[in-house]
């Protein structure tokens, strides 16, 4: 009987947080990342499109386990919107299929701003990753394929106008997950009587990471440089952020040694005293601030559901 293979790369654990470039697609990014780090796994928390750039948050090894926690999380974009023309995929990629002379006032475009504040209902771009009968629409859409992609309800907590052109407008928005800023765009153009796309649009924030944890991916390339591995492996490592981050939105307990080897091993422990945390669904444990185990706080007990072993 043959050995199970073992898998490639280091066993690290943690967020990168980079800075994506134009021009460079979120697939093509992790592949990179987890080439310099030689991790053995690595995933992203959101697709960025190669025209658009900034926050990419980037999981390796154990940390992939949290990506669910921070694609759920809420995001903040910059972007502008070129007035006069809509393209097939709502951005500069795209070919031009309506075209308009008139130009929106400033006046008009702040009054437009509550319609797309608050629960909202979107349909998303013919050029996206969304399933219809499960083929991506972006591969349907390159086929010439017109799909209908059903409408769904996205969350805008704030829409603000930054300044504006006769031809430009730009802003700044903060949504829940699933939101599609082309999309916004795209509607906004129509409302508006002008039609518009993406020129431009940059992730500033995806919770709970700032923009203080972006990584340009310039910073990282440089390091190739150093020609000892230990060496540069461990400039690369100091960029990265501990996987429990990802969880800070979650109730959280502090467990010792002992504690945390019960954990590991799936079994849960007792939560005695004052200080002793109320139930939740969800909930995070730590031992020497090193993430252990994600699991429920119930019956004076945390019960492990997931547990991490490298991190």
């Amino acid at each position: 009987m043959s050995k199970p293979r073992k898998p490639k790369g280091r066993p690290i654990s943690g967020w990168l947080i980079l800075d994506k470039p134009l021009d460079f697609g979120s697939t093509e990014a992790v592949s990179k990342i987890k080439w310099l780090f030689k991790a053995q796994k690595a995933g992203h928390a959101g697709t960025l499109d190669p025209l658009a750039s900034g926050m990419l948050p980037i999981a390796l090894g154990d940390a992939t386990k949290t990506v669910p926690y921070v694609m759920d999380g809420r995001k903040i974009y910059e972007f502008t919107v070129a007035w006069g023309e809509e393209r097939t995929t709502d951005d500069l990629e795209g070919d031009v299929i309506r075209s308009s002379a008139e130009r929106p006032t400033e006046e008009a475009i702040r009054a437009l701003l509550p319609k797309y504040t608050g629960v909202i209902s979107q349909v998303p771009p013919q050029f996206s990753a969304i399933k219809i009968d499960g083929e991506r629409a972006y591969d349907l859409a390159r086929d010439g394929e017109a799909v209908e992609i059903p409408a769904r309800e996205v969350e805008v907590f704030r829409l603000s106008l930054i300044g504006c052109t006769p031809h430009l407008a730009h802003f700044e928005i903060e949504c829940g997950k699933g939101t599609y800023v082309r999309s916004l765009a795209r509607d906004m153009g129509r409302d508006l009587g002008c039609f518009g796309h993406i020129a431009s649009l940059r992730r500033t924030f995806v919770a709970p990471f700032g923009e203080d944890d972006m990584v340009p991916l310039a910073d990282l390339v440089a390091l190739e440089k150093i020609e000892d591995d230990a060496e540069r492996l461990a400039a690369l490592d100091d960029f990265l952020i501990e996987t429990g981050e990802a969880l800070s939105g979650l109730p959280h307990i502090a467990v010792n040694d002992d504690q945390a080897h019960r954990l590991k091993m799936g079994n849960p422990i007792i939560l005695r005293g004052r200080e002793a945390p109320l139930p939740a669904p969800e909930a995070y444990a730590t031992a020497r601030g090193k993430l252990v185990a994600i699991g429920e706080i119930a019956e004076g007990e945390f019960r492990p559901r997931r547990v991490f072993a490298t991190s």
